[in-house]
């Protein structure tokens, strides 16, 4: 697997497109679309926040039905959520709209938007800008990147990724872009997630790894603790790197999936690290623990914690708070088996050893927890198994960003 440039326009078949249709901002882009004239076999995976935004179950209906999917159309602004059936109108219109310019049937058109929620979206503008986009789609490396930037909301940063991988003698290309910079805490994947392939596997398989991959990169972040009703990722392929079928799990599987996790787990430490407000990626990693999900909640309390986040903010090696948060994670475990280490690219530091606290270097600490990635590298000592969590630290500007989000 090597890394390529680009980002959902780097597979083969896949044009991209972006335009202005000043639904909620007036100086940038704000939707974006991405397609394929071959039809794309897809998978996904929603939120599972019991409100869900009418995109959601519009995407969720497409890639449950069987059908292909051509391409998808993304807004930025406004969320389309709790906005009943006239937000669930404003899909079809959408998805229609592009079928008059694209001659693909509708419902093979997947939405999805991200934003304000309880605000109806301006349907005109949206039309208005499927008929732009339409017009403007390029197989082009750059429209992958504009379409990345026009999702964004109070991302600071773009975020896209390419890889290449070998299939049966062919060169396969995977490409995505995702978004997400605050109510990020998912249950399912991203808050915004879009990736393309050129390889040809059932439409089983690309689920089954889909789900299998989310688990272990998406499910592993967290900005705020607070699940978006908008969730969504997906991910479709087309086929046409020319690679035999994958109809089995065989070595061609692991291969794909192998690329499908690097691109997920590249995608969510850039959304973790873009946290809202945010200036260093918080990373815990737990060793030896007895089971794969009791790994998985204990890296994920560490770094859900606002008292741990905090702590990260402000340079601050009060490592009580993190072992206060695997405390009350779920998870049962004796604390006089744990060790915990503060690690970043400035060297590492024990502080806490079977039940007792280090004396340590307060000022090595702090030149530690200084850097852009700071890592919580815990040993339960109680098993084999291993898990990682990303989020961010809690700085003023997460209050100040979410306090006026609305206007």
């Amino acid at each position: 697997m090597k890394r390529t440039e680009g980002g959902v326009t780097a597979a083969k078949g896949f044009a991209a497109a972006d335009c202005e249709a000043n639904i909620k901002y007036k100086d940038r882009t704000d939707m974006a679309m991405v397609f394929s004239k071959e039809p794309c076999v897809c998978a996904g995976t929603f939120t599972s926040n019991i409100v869900k935004a009418a995109c959601v179950m519009w995407d969720k209906e497409i890639v449950e039905s069987g059908r292909c999917m051509h391409g998808v159309i993304v807004n930025s602004g406004i969320a389309n959520a709790c906005t009943g059936k006239e937000g669930y109108d404003a899909c079809m219109a959408t998805a229609k709209a592009a079928e008059e310019m694209l001659s693909v049937p509708y419902d093979t058109i997947a939405v999805a938007s991200t934003g304000v929620i309880g605000m109806q979206l301006p349907v005109d503008k949206l039309t208005a800008g499927v008929k732009n986009m339409s017009a403007s789609l390029e197989e082009t490396l750059d429209a992958g990147t504009r379409a990345s930037k026009a999702i964004m909301t109070t991302d600071t940063v773009n975020k896209e990724i390419a890889v290449t991988f070998e299939i049966s003698g062919k060169t396969v290309t995977l490409g995505g872009m995702s978004k997400g910079s605050g109510m990020i805490h998912p249950n399912m994947c991203t808050m915004l997630g879009f990736l393309t392939t050129d390889l040809a596997i059932e439409k089983k398989l690309l689920q089954e790894a889909l789900s299998e991959v989310v688990t272990d990169t998406f499910n592993m972040i967290s900005v705020d603790g607070d699940t978006s009703t908008n969730d969504t990722l997906l991910i479709m392929a087309n086929g046409l790197a020319g690679n035999q079928k994958i109809s089995e799990k065989n070595a061609d599987y692991e291969t794909f999936k192998e690329a499908l996790f690097e691109v997920c787990r590249f995608l969510a430490r850039k959304m973790a690290s873009d946290g809202e407000g945010a200036t260093k990626l918080f990373t815990a990693h737990v060793l030896n623990a007895r089971t794969k999900e009791d790994a998985r909640i204990l890296a994920r309390s560490v770094i859900s914690s606002s008292l741990s986040k905090a702590a990260i903010y402000g340079c601050d090696a009060n490592f009580g708070r993190f072992l206060c948060a695997m405390g009350y994670s779920g998870v049962s475990f004796d604390q006089n088996d744990v060790e915990l280490f503060f690690e970043s690219s400035a060297g590492e530091c024990k502080v806490f050893e079977y039940g007792v606290p280090l004396p340590f270097d307060e000022e090595q600490a702090t030149k530690i927890m200084s850097e852009e990635e700071v890592i919580i590298r815990i040993d339960m000592h109680e098993g084999k198994e291993e898990a990682t969590a990303w989020g961010c630290d809690l700085t003023y500007d997460y209050v100040k960003i979410n306090a006026d989000y609305r206007s």
